[in-house]
């Protein structure tokens, strides 16, 4: 599940050039916080896919909501056994 989770969110990502010294741009709308550069289109997705892996572990971790993507959703436990 959330490996499908992060490939919905790569498909809704959109990407952008900006004026850095890592110029390609990308993010995910509705994931807060979830964005990453890179210096090729390449290197920004790879750092995209880790920005959306850490946001959701986070996420998880707090049991913080995580909104559904393309008819994915992730249901959390109420109760974490550790």
């Amino acid at each position: 599940m959330l490996t499908q989770y992060m490939q919905a969110a790569l498909a809704a990502a959109s990407h952008e050039m900006i004026e850095d010294e890592e110029p390609f741009y990308g993010e995910v709308a509705g994931l807060d916080g979830v964005g990453a550069t890179g210096k090729t289109p390449e290197e920004c997705r790879n750092n995209l896919s880790d920005s959306i892996e850490d946001w959701l572990l986070f996420s998880i971790a707090k049991g913080l909501p995580i909104p559904p993507l393309q008819g994915i959703s992730i249901k959390v436990p109420e109760e974490i056994i550790r």
